[in-house]
């Protein structure tokens, strides 16, 4: 097996903590059976996370294939590197943004690969380090960076934007109804004192919104805690703009796979397939998103909201 780092120093983490992180996959058997791999493909896993899509697919590639793993958490990355050990795959590990996708290719000398795989969003791991931000369901600083060396995080936005602009985030990014409302408040709430942590955040939320609303099945905080994220990490733009790149890549016949865990995301691939479709570029393979079956969502109830579509390039 050879393995490559790229645009990155990784320092080690601790060896204990990386075997005790495990990611449980998404719709593991559908992106297997979708991607249609076999022995000597060139594969890219766009956002590798702690790998677990990539362990089952490095083991189907075998000693002749090459993955790509790409991924803007550089903690995720090193993570994933060891929980690769022992694939007999060629491998390169790629701290980079998706978006970034042909830059990366030129940098590898490789020109088309046979399959790639989009996991969208953030891991099970990311949420649940308080430290991150990315959650409310316990305190932490307004971080949310998925890239950790990246300059704005949700506390800058959230700090220093208009009310206008403020809104703006929760209406196109969080479909928030009440959008109006919450930036209006955000603004009054920071002028005593910046909004620091995630339950800072959440509370003033909570505060405006009408009483009616504040006690639903979804907490009130989850639509902004979502618009904050993909505006702090520029998610819909890097997923626009590496699609049209990703099919450029690909081989004839090569697949391509896209998770993704809300609306927003579903509604860019949907159309960006439909667009490829009629140009000719590509094959839609699924007519519409699969889900999870309901035994995938007992043994992981955050697939419940994952949606798989798959092209075909042509």
């Amino acid at each position: 097996m050879t393995m490559t780092m790229l645009y990155t120093d990784i320092e080690k983490t601790n060896n204990d903590m990386t075997l005790e992180q495990k990611h449980i996959p998404v719709l593991p058997a559908e992106v297997l059976e979708y991607l249609k791999l076999q022995p000597g493909q060139s594969i890219i896993d766009a956002t590798l996370g702690l790998a677990g899509h990539a362990q089952q697919i490095a083991e189907r590639i075998g000693p002749k294939g090459c993955l790509i793993g790409i991924d803007r958490d550089r903690t995720s990355l090193e993570m994933a590197k060891q929980n690769l050990q022992g694939m007999l795959a060629t491998m390169y590990f790629v701290h980079d943004d998706f978006r970034h996708l042909d830059r990366i290719l030129d940098a590898l000398h490789i020109d088309k690969v046979d399959g790639m795989l989009f996991d969208l969003g953030i891991s099970s791991f990311q949420l649940d380090d308080s430290a991150r931000g990315f959650s409310f369901k316990n305190d932490g600083p307004l971080d949310m960076r998925i890239d950790q060396d990246s300059f704005l995080s949700a506390y800058d936005l959230i700090n220093s934007l208009s009310e206008r602009e403020l809104s703006m985030i929760l209406k196109n990014y969080g479909e928030e109804r009440w959008h109006n409302r919450i930036a209006h408040y955000l603004v009054q709430r920071r002028s005593k004192n910046p909004i620091q942590t995630t339950q800072e955040l959440r509370e003033a939320v909570i505060k405006a919104m009408p009483k009616r609303y504040s006690h639903q099945k979804i907490d009130p905080a989850t639509r902004t805690f979502q618009a904050f994220r993909i505006a702090v990490n520029r998610e819909l733009e890097s997923l626009d703009l590496a699609l049209d790149k990703a099919v450029s890549h690909l081989k004839e016949t090569g697949r391509i796979c896209v998770i993704s865990f809300h609306s927003l995301e579903d509604r860019i691939v949907k159309q960006k397939f439909r667009a490829l479709s009629k140009e000719g570029v590509v094959s839609m393979i699924t007519k519409k998103p699969l889900r999870p079956g309901d035994r995938e969502i007992q043994g992981n109830p955050r697939a419940r909201s994952a949606r798989l579509r798959v092209a075909q390039k042509l």
